[in-house]
């Protein structure tokens, strides 16, 4: 059995998750507290994920990356990255699909603490920024857990978007739903079977950890 595609999904998911960790909370922040106008439409775009086909949202991730188009001729001539059919272009693919499982819980999370914690922190002087790191993030500890994994397991099931993006290049490229479905074209439902069972394994028992954690924090929280 090749592990390529496992070991490489799982590097896929990690480091999608550490950098959707860096760029939603504070978009989080902002979707929670903040009133300007454009707040929907901003909600909307980061919400687009959940409801938008994969393939939809890989095949403009594709045009919009090419050589050919201005975004991706910049980024070409200027830094050097060519975001088509690379592990790069997975990683930026996959913080777009997956942004909605990352924002929404935190957002969530923000917009129930008590205002009165943020108001005792901002008379007390401190910045928003250490107001979000040492008084409200660790009030919405399962919020920030939730979102995590939902943003880790989500990656690792990825097929249409990486399909477009990444197409399916061997240690490159070829994660495990792309393996699972190469397998199944050419009817070695063995290999299939594995893939499929050690993904399954895997997500199950992240999302069982995770929700056996809330409810004891759930519990405590009531005792």
């Amino acid at each position: 059995m090749d592990w390529s595609p496992i070991l490489l999904t799982f590097k896929l998911a990690l480091i999608t998750t550490v950098m959707l960790v860096i760029i939603g909370i504070p978009l989080a922040y902002g979707l929670a507290f903040s009133k300007f106008k454009i707040k929907p439409v901003i909600e909307t775009l980061v919400s687009m994920p959940l409801v938008l086909p994969p393939t939809v949202l890989g095949f403009y991730l594709l045009i919009a990356f090419s050589p050919n188009s201005g975004l991706g001729r910049w980024l070409s001539e200027w830094f050097g990255f060519e975001l088509v059919f690379s592990f790069e272009g997975l990683v930026v693919a996959s913080v777009i699909y997956s942004l909605p499982f990352m924002v929404h819980p935190i957002q969530s999370g923000l917009a129930n603490v008590p205002q009165s914690l943020k108001e005792a922190s901002q008379l007390l002087g401190k910045s928003d920024i250490t107001t979000l790191v040492r008084v409200l993030l660790p009030n919405i500890k399962p919020a920030l857990l939730t979102g995590v994994v939902l943003s880790f397991a989500h990656t690792i099931g990825e097929f249409g978007v990486v399909l477009m993006i990444g197409g399916n290049i061997p240690h490159e490229t070829r994660v495990a739903s792309i393996a699972i479905y190469d397998e199944v074209e050419a009817l070695n439902y063995d290999s299939a079977n594995t893939y499929s069972l050690i993904l399954f394994a895997v997500t199950f028992i992240i999302l069982l950890a995770v929700f056996l954690v809330n409810n004891g924090r759930l519990n405590k929280k009531w005792l």
